[in-house]
């Protein structure tokens, strides 16, 4: 399986010689399209190390990463094989955080049509994609509304639609439920689940969150830059 997201070997080391910090050793991942898997581990355990690489926001020491049938990084070919990070971090990947970072002096429609619009699509086309996902996440009504006018729940949801604007093969959401109460907690993680059946998007959450964790099907463990695989209960949500 090439598609999703395929980690293989990955390791992030910081400093050299004596002084030397191995933040990820030797990771394996696999997460496949329409599959939402958690990343559970404590502070320091290598969730964010793991994330950046992820993202394209760090340069790992030395793995195989490949997103969307993609390969992004190889070290054993000389690193990155894409020239332009801050292209593929805005086309082939979704990002999902605790805030929800809408920009304020945009309406909804805006927020969520500008990353098309930045990748060149021309504007209709790219505020279409944006009514269709916020009808899709139940905030269309919404539409024209500022961010200082919506809830959290509705805010979060807007994030969320504008993570799958330019349809990315994977989405990174980094402790997407933790401002949440339990019931907006449950709520988030339907509509991830929802939009990766919908799309065929992978996706990874990382979270402490104790009222997401029943849900996910799948989880790694990480712990001192290492990961297990175990299976979870994959509680019904729907």
């Amino acid at each position: 399986m090439d598609d999703g997201i395929h980690i293989e070997g990955l390791s992030k080391r910081y400093g050299e010689g004596d002084t030397a910090v191995d933040a990820l050793k030797e990771v394996n991942m696999r997460i496949a399209p329409g599959e939402v898997v958690g990343l559970v581990g404590p502070s320091g355990s290598g969730k964010t190390t793991l994330l950046k690489c992820l993202g394209a926001v760090i340069e790992p020491t030395r793995g195989r990463m490949t997103l969307g049938g993609e390969v992004i990084y190889d070290s054993a070919q000389g690193g990155w094989k894409t020239p332009d990070l801050r292209a593929l971090r805005r086309d082939r990947i979704g990002f999902i955080f605790q805030a929800p970072y809408l920009i304020p002096f945009l309406d909804v429609t805006d927020n969520v049509a500008l990353l098309p619009m930045l990748a060149g699509r021309a504007n209709a086309p790219s505020r279409a994609r944006a009514l269709e996902l916020l009808q899709a996440l139940d905030v269309a009504h919404r539409a024209k509304a500022q961010p200082s006018e919506l809830s959290g729940g509705e805010q979060q949801r807007v994030s969320i639609a504008r993570a799958l604007a330019n349809q990315p093969p994977v989405i990174l959401a980094d402790e997407p439920t933790a401002p949440l109460d339990s019931e907006r907690a449950l709520a988030v993680m339907r509509i991830l689940n929802q939009m990766a059946s919908q799309y065929q998007t992978a996706i990874i959450v990382v979270t402490h969150d104790e009222k997401i964790i029943p849900t996910f099907k799948r989880i790694y463990h990480i712990r001192d830059g290492r990961t297990v695989e175990e299976a979870g209960e994959g509680r019904d949500i729907s």
